[in-house]
């Protein structure tokens, strides 16, 4: 699922960058070579980020 359409950024692209990263979503978007256009992405962008880090730790 697309979860930035500026700049066609879909969840398992968030995922990965979660993994490799730290920060938020901006700076998940700085790693995949984005930037936040209008913005109204990153409040749910920064949620999948938080659940996937979650679940690393979990493991």
């Amino acid at each position: 699922m697309y979860i930035c359409i500026c700049n066609a950024i879909k969840e398992s692209d968030l995922r990965k960058a979660a993994r490799t990263c730290s920060g938020n979503a901006e700076t998940a978007y700085e790693s995949l070579g984005k930037k936040p256009n209008c913005g109204q992405c990153l409040i749910k962008a920064n949620g999948i980020l938080a659940a996937e880090r979650c679940e690393l730790v979990a493991l």
